[in-house]
C-alpha cells in the first residue's frame, strides 16, 4: 500500500498483530450518575477551570460517535488533540473513575522541609540582635551566613534565606 510520502507499507497478514488506534484502547464511557455529575459541574459551582475543562472532554469523549478524532472532540471542548489523549489515558488508568480523572494529581513526594524552624528563627534573630564580631561596626547577611556556618545548633543557611527570615520577622540590621 501506498500513502502519500512516497513510501509503501505492507499490509498486516493474519498473523501479524494490527496496531490499535489509541480511541479504541483507551474508550472513555461514563455511566448515567457520572455523567449528570459532570454535567452540573460544568454548569455551577466554582471549580479550576482545568476541572471543568477536563469534565467538558470526558462528556465530549462519552458523546462523540465512532467517526469523532480527537481533533475534532478537542476542536468542540477548546483543547489540543494531546490533552483529550492524556485525558482518556488518564481516566482508563484510574479505573474509570471520573473524579480522579478531573481532580489534580496528587504528589508522589511531599515536599522538602524548610531547615527554618521556629527554633532556627529565634536563634537567628538573636544572632543578628547581638553585637557584631570585633572589626565590624553592623551585622550583614553575609556576614550571618558565615557565622551561622559556625554555630552548631543552626543549619547552613544561605544568605538569602537568612535575609528572607529577617525581613518576615521585620528585623532590620543597622
Amino acid at each position: 500500500m501506498q500513502f502519500g510520502c512516497g513510501r509503501s507499507f505492507p499490509l498486516p497478514s493474519a498473523g501479524q498483530d494490527v496496531v490499535v488506534r489509541s480511541r479504541e484502547r483507551y474508550p472513555v464511557t461514563l455511566t448515567d450518575d457520572d455523567r449528570e455529575a459532570l454535567e452540573h459541574l460544568t454548569r455551577t459551582g466554582v471549580h479550576s477551570a482545568s476541572t471543568i475543562r477536563r469534565a467538558r472532554v470526558l462528556l465530549a469523549l462519552d458523546c462523540a460517535g465512532e467517526n469523532d478524532s480527537r481533533e475534532s472532540v478537542g476542536a468542540r471542548v477548546g483543547v489540543s488533540r494531546d490533552s483529550v489523549r492524556l485525558i482518556s489515558i488518564r481516566f482508563a488508568e484510574s479505573g474509570g473513575d471520573v473524579w480522579a480523572t478531573i481532580s489534580r494529581k496528587q504528589r508522589e513526594f511531599p515536599p522538602v522541609p524548610s531547615p527554618v524552624t521556629g527554633e532556627v528563627e529565634a536563634r537567628l534573630i538573636a544572632l543578628a540582635c547581638s553585637a557584631p564580631p570585633e572589626g565590624y561596626a553592623r551585622w550583614s547577611l553575609r556576614l550571618l551566613e558565615k557565622h551561622v556556618v559556625l554555630v552548631e545548633d543552626i543549619p547552613d543557611l544561605d544568605h538569602s534565606t537568612i535575609g528572607r527570615v529577617l525581613k518576615k520577622r521585620n528585623c532590620v540590621l543597622i
